[in-house]
């Protein structure tokens, strides 16, 4: 079962029929045809098979997960696969990333949700951890769901990572996050994550080595 998933996750994914100056990754999720611009010098320009799961569920799950008129925050945003899906079934959504990867989020976002959906995206930089109040102070920032796609794996920005999860999170949002699970260091987030956050498996990809999750934070009320 799990490789038929993946199999027809992975059916999702096209590519250009002929060369062009510019690299880009084609991709069908949500009735329509999304076209990704892709870099190779960076890690956060590339889209990640973690993006294309949370994609798919996101897609497979929308009567569950209704992202209708919901207001969403990608974090990690990258070349914003997640947020253009997110965007394409109704949601308000706020893609963030590091500045130097903003133009081509941007581009990417723009260019595919553009008088396609209800509410047009936005993209924000967010640097984790850093001025995380005043670019997104509690008192007026609320999110029915955070989304992340591979935002753990061999960086030295784990903790604020953890505390930018903790500073967006209310006690009725949700967090969607699609996980791979390479190195012990990195996979031991997991461990610290749930300190805050009860943590649920929704979906799990052994060939992948990817897991998603659905969070919330401890202690709200119920």
């Amino acid at each position: 079962e799990d490789e038929q998933i993946v199999a027809e996750i992975m059916r999702r994914r096209f590519f250009p029929a002929l060369i062009t100056h510019k690299a880009w990754e084609g991709f069908h999720f949500a009735g329509h045809e999304i076209r990704i611009t892709e870099a190779t010098d960076c890690y956060g320009a590339v889209v990640w098979p973690s993006a294309l799961v949370l994609c798919y569920f996101l897609e497979t799950n929308s009567k569950q997960y209704n992202l209708v008129d919901k207001n969403v925050i990608e974090i990690g945003a990258g070349t914003g696969l997640v947020s253009i899906v997110a965007s394409l079934l109704g949601a308000f959504v706020t893609a963030t990333d590091l500045p130097e990867l903003l133009g081509n989020l941007q581009h990417n976002v723009f260019q595919n949700t553009k008088l396609k959906c209800k509410h047009q995206p936005h993209v924000k930089e967010l640097s984790w951890g850093i001025d995380l109040e005043k670019n997104f102070p509690r008192s007026s920032c609320h999110f029915d769901y955070i989304m992340a796609a591979d935002v753990v794996y061999h960086h030295p920005f784990l903790d604020e990572l953890l505390l930018t999860f903790d500073h967006l999170c209310k006690n009725d949002t949700v967090i969607l996050w699609a996980m791979k699970f390479r190195l012990d260091k990195e996979n031991q987030f997991v461990g610290r994550f749930q300190t805050l956050f009860d943590l649920e498996v929704i979906s799990d990809f052994p060939s992948l080595n990817i897991t998603l999750y659905k969070a919330m934070r401890k202690g709200r009320v119920k």
